[in-house]
């Protein structure tokens, strides 16, 4: 049972990570510099670049509401990320 609790807890955040990085595309956003400007402390990111690898073309892409960005970041404790993006979004 514990097992599954972290599988399903790991495919989700590998899903908050890929609803970040096709968000971005979608506005003409870099998600590595994007991540990188929300923690600048932190090494490379492997997960962000494997989800930049399944993103598509915004033109291929469903939209994604920034609110809805926003909301499933901070259910992950990326308000860092979550602010940054917010800011992006009015620019």
């Amino acid at each position: 049972m514990k097992n599954d609790v972290v599988e399903n807890y790991q495919r989700d955040e590998e899903m908050m990570i890929l609803i970040f990085a096709q968000w971005c595309i979608n506005h003409d956003l870099n998600p590595v510099e994007i991540y990188e400007r929300a923690y600048p402390q932190q090494k490379a990111n492997d997960a962000l670049k494997n989800a930049m690898e399944n993103t598509v073309p915004k033109e291929e892409s469903n939209y994604i509401p920034t609110e809805t960005l926003l909301a499933v970041l901070s259910m992950f404790g990326n308000e860092e990320l979550a602010f940054i993006c917010s800011e992006m979004k009015k620019n």
